[in-house]
């Protein structure tokens, strides 16, 4: 199981669909220039439930088919560059969400139900954009009840990064649950951690709340500062003056190019 980032990459095939979290709940950074270089294309990114630096240099890469998210943005340094690029040039297309209905179609996946309910997007122009989600009658009501049925989120492939895994392969992931909702939903789980440690995770009655069993976990790799430029909860604060080094630079697809070249996406 314990692994290292470019051998993780290996298992990203082209087509596949790729669960990717939130900036403040752990994103491996560690894996993206592995990705990159891995060179899997027609990626279908599933942001849990926003994306941002990450899914921005997928996108400039050139390998990402579509993103569905309920936001692209590289919080106080703006919006998301390549990202929004890419959009409006149609070279990728955006299935605009929610966060309750990514959360509720990767619940959908992890109960092996088709589909969620859901009754917040009724009366939303979201519906007019979205002819993979369903509004029906309510079933149990006597009619004029409408609601919107999620389909089941069921990524490919799961990615994220934490501050540590023991050597049984059980994942320490505290209280980003989100987590725990990619993984259950995943074929398969890739996470890159600060440590490994050799006490088993889930014998301490106060981290195994906390845990991810290695049930869930397809590889594991250390890759310490992993989630830089952005930070880690518990572990460092993020940079904010790196993400608006690359803001800056990726406005234009040569910028993105030349920065992409010269950084090594990890802590000077």
């Amino acid at each position: 199981m314990l692994s290292e980032p470019r051998a993780m990459a290996k298992h990203i095939e082209p087509g596949m669909r790729v669960a990717l979290p939130v900036d403040y709940a752990g994103v491996s950074m560690a894996m993206t220039r592995p990705i990159i270089e891995h060179g899997a294309g027609d990626l279908d990114l599933v942001c849990v439930p926003t994306g941002g630096l990450q899914v921005d240099q997928l996108v400039g890469a050139g390998l990402v088919r579509t993103v569905e998210t309920s936001a692209v943005s590289l919080g106080e340094a703006g919006g998301a560059p390549r990202f929004n690029a890419a959009v409006k040039e149609g070279a990728v297309r955006l299935k605009d969400a929610t966060c309750p209905a990514i959360h509720a179609g990767l619940m959908a996946a992890q109960k092996g139900s088709p589909f969620m309910p859901l009754r917040g997007l009724i009366g939303t122009d979201l519906l007019r954009h979205r002819d993979d989600w369903r509004v029906v009658d309510n079933p149990l009501a006597d009619g004029g009840d409408p609601i919107v049925l999620i389909p089941a989120i069921k990524p490919d492939v799961a990615i994220f990064h934490v501050p540590m895994a023991d050597r049984f392969g059980n994942v320490w992931i505290g209280r980003r649950r989100e987590l725990a909702a990619m993984a259950y939903a995943s074929r398969t789980v890739l996470v890159t951690v600060e440590r490994i440690v050799e006490e088993n995770l889930l014998a301490d009655e106060l981290s195994a709340a906390g845990v991810l069993p290695a049930l869930y976990v397809t590889a594991v790799a250390r890759a310490p500062q992993g989630a830089w430029p952005y930070g880690l909860w518990g572990e460092y604060p993020a940079d904010g003056a790196e993400i608006a080094r690359y803001a800056k630079a990726a406005r234009t697809a040569d910028g993105f190019s030349a920065y992409m070249a010269e950084a090594q996406m990890e802590p000077a």
